[in-house]
């Protein structure tokens, strides 16, 4: 059965890991997701490390089931071409920083001059407007300038660390493709497109919002100095390797101390509620951490489990892909790897054929033409 977003074509103008990762999300629920590429190389994540056969590992990650077409922006026939296939597409998505799909030609007002009814979509670093708008930014910046890096510290006093993953550029692509399929709901309801604007900043700040900002939840009674999280974390050594496991509520820590044999922990005045569990966190995690080094994962985990507490071992890489846990579908339209990812220019031709365009104007707009 086709995808859910079978259908649909959205064109792709973005690069790096953001913008085409929410493509990709979107092409893997089968929208035909056309890649625009410059004919200097293309997406920059082209030239990444730990290749095979001429493709990156970042690159083939973050745009399968897509097309490549590569075109010149600069010139007036590579701009041709692309509100060609604007104007029969449904989304358009560009990542550049603001300002500069104006001066490209390829901003919301001649894309819309083509496709009234199209979802235009601008993905940016900092925002369109303010001090930082023309500022590019990575995904380290995004960290540090969210507050994400200095939450990671675990207080405000610490030296800020970052996340061991691009977590805003990738969150960002998470959020965009809801936005996307939103925009194009509203779309079937009213009959209008509209811009969906979004920025690496404000998808961190709303991620953060709902469990790390509850010192700022209260305009005018922020605390001077953040409250500091503890210094252990969930993670626990084990007698052969390590496991995770968090209680929670009243009915997880009576089910923890019963599974690791420490009655004596429910009488404990520092533990009676919630509250004081969390006031004393770092007495409750290292007295875990003590009784949990002696005992071996599997059997710890099967108690656990038994007695009603979230838990898991802690995989690495390899074992993670490798885990029969690892399979979430759709039950009627499961997304599909109808193709891999692309190489640069490779359906130019063919979606130009598609377009219309004549034997010369296609010699003319191929790839070797173009530079």
């Amino acid at each position: 059965m086709p995808g859910p977003l079978h259908g649909y074509r959205i064109v792709d103008l973005t690069s790096n890991v953001a913008g085409p990762l929410a493509t990709m999300i979107l092409a893997d629920h089968g929208a035909d997701v056309i890649k625009v590429e410059a004919p200097d190389g293309g997406d920059a994540t082209r030239g990444g490390a730990d290749r095979r056969n001429g493709f990156s590992a970042s690159f083939l990650n973050n745009n399968r089931n897509k097309r490549s077409i590569v075109l010149d922006l600069k010139t007036a026939g590579g701009r041709e071409a692309l509100f060609r296939l604007t104007a029969g597409a449904d989304v358009f998505v560009q990542n550049f920083r603001p300002g500069v799909a104006d001066r490209l030609g390829v901003g919301e007002e001649p894309v819309r001059a083509v496709s009234p009814k199209i979802v235009y979509v601008s993905i940016s670093g900092f925002g369109e407007k303010g001090p930082y708008a023309t500022k590019p930014a990575y995904d380290p910046v995004i960290q540090g300038f969210s507050g994400l890096a200095t939450v990671q510290a675990g207080s405000d006093e610490e030296r800020p660390r970052l996340l061991r993953t691009i977590l805003p550029d990738k969150l960002t692509a998470i959020t965009a493709s809801q936005a996307i399929t939103a925009a194009l709901l509203a779309r079937e309801r009213t009959g209008e497109g509209q811009h969906v604007r979004l920025s690496m900043l404000e998808a961190v700040l709303a991620f953060l919002w709902a469990s790390d900002m509850t010192g700022q939840t209260f305009v005018g009674d922020e605390p001077a100095r953040q409250e500091p999280a503890s210094a252990i974390d969930l993670i626990y050594q084990t007698a052969d390797g390590y496991i995770t496991a968090a209680a929670l509520t009243d009915r997880q820590w009576a089910g923890l101390a019963r599974a690791l044999d420490r009655p004596e922990w429910l009488e404990d005045e520092r533990f009676k509620t919630p509250a004081l569990r969390q006031k004393n966190i770092d007495a409750r995690l290292q007295l875990t951490q003590d009784t949990l080094i002696s005992r071996p994962s599997a059997e710890t985990l099967e108690s656990l489990t038994n007695a009603g507490v979230p838990c898991a071992p802690v995989l690495t890489r390899n074992q993670v892909i490798r885990h029969p846990q690892v399979a979430a579908r759709f039950s009627g339209t499961s997304p599909e790897i109808r193709r891999g990812a692309p190489a640069l220019g490779e359906h130019t031709q063919e979606i130009l054929a598609e377009l219309g365009c004549s034997a010369r104007k296609i010699a003319e707009l191929s790839p070797e033409k173009v530079r």
